[in-house]
């Protein structure tokens, strides 16, 4: 016997679902798997572009960086779909028992995450600013030896139009933007009025070597500023979170109901 209209048309949506999900996820690890393994052909491939921008992405640690975080998340994701994917179009209660339990330990991590979060909310921002205040110190560095972490810093300082933590000082602490940075230099180039934010070039090439207020961000902080951006958009970050969390409820709904409604003759394990 076989399921009813209603069960069905869930099943087809969360095959739908997560099919797409695990399509990307695939592609995700396959990319983050080629970066891991063979780096070259990927240095090669973006000196032969002629968009400085994507260049910049090219440096050898920001590529094995970048292929852990895409394998990890690709990995992350090809796995729970694949058992949403799987459980639904076999009919598997197995799999799709699998799968709402995962989703289930997700949206509970992020409920406990958020709830702690909300209740040791000074103690969160403190340690929140000592962390991003450790990744300066432990990883930033210039421009011709960037990682990730310094791209990301260099992305968002260029977006916030500010420089460091509190200020420009806080890369002093920062033994690889010391030892390598142009001498004289005071300030890395995003902490400077940029002419291009992709390039991070200055619009004032003095700037960093004499940052001014009219020609940098060099006393203002990203922390500052970071906190700012969150409060003014504060109900549209918490209203992307009660949707997020209603978007799984409803799949641990379905993944459920389904599970239930799946005749005996139809399990597979």
């Amino acid at each position: 016997m076989g399921l009813s209209c209603g069960a069905t048309l869930v099943k087809y949506l969360l095959c739908l679902l997560n099919f797409f999900f695990f399509f990307g996820g695939m592609v995700v690890l396959c990319v983050g798997i080629w970066l891991a393994a063979d780096q070259n052909s990927f240095i090669t491939l973006m000196r032969l572009t002629e968009q400085e921008a994507l260049q910049q992405y090219s440096q050898p640690p920001v590529i094995e960086q970048g292929a852990y975080i895409l394998i990890s998340a690709g990995a992350f994701v090809f796995i729970i779909s694949f058992l949403g994917y799987c459980g639904a179009i076999k009919e598997s209660r197995l799999l799709l028992m699998l799968y709402g339990v995962f989703i289930v330990l997700i949206f509970t991590m992020e409920i406990a995450a958020g709830t702690l979060a909300a209740v040791y909310r000074r103690e969160t921002e403190r340690q929140l600013k000592v962390y991003l205040t450790q990744t300066i110190k432990d990883h930033y560095t210039t421009m011709k030896q960037a990682d990730a972490i310094t791209l990301a810093w260099n992305s968002a300082m260029a977006e916030f139009s500010c420089c460091g933590i509190d200020r420009y000082t806080d890369f002093n602490e920062a033994p690889l933007w010391v030892n390598n940075k142009t001498a004289g230099q005071l300030v890395p180039e995003a902490c400077c009025k940029l002419e291009d934010k992709v390039l991070m070039k200055p619009a004032d090439p003095n700037c960093i070597f004499a940052p001014t207020p009219s020609n940098s961000y060099a006393e203002e902080g990203c922390w500052y500023k970071m906190n700012a951006f969150v409060e003014y958009n504060f109900e549209v970050l918490i209203g992307i979170g009660i949707g997020l969390g209603l978007s799984q409820l409803l799949i641990i709904f379905f993944a459920f109901c389904l599970c239930k409604a799946i005749e005996e003759d139809f399990i597979k394990y």
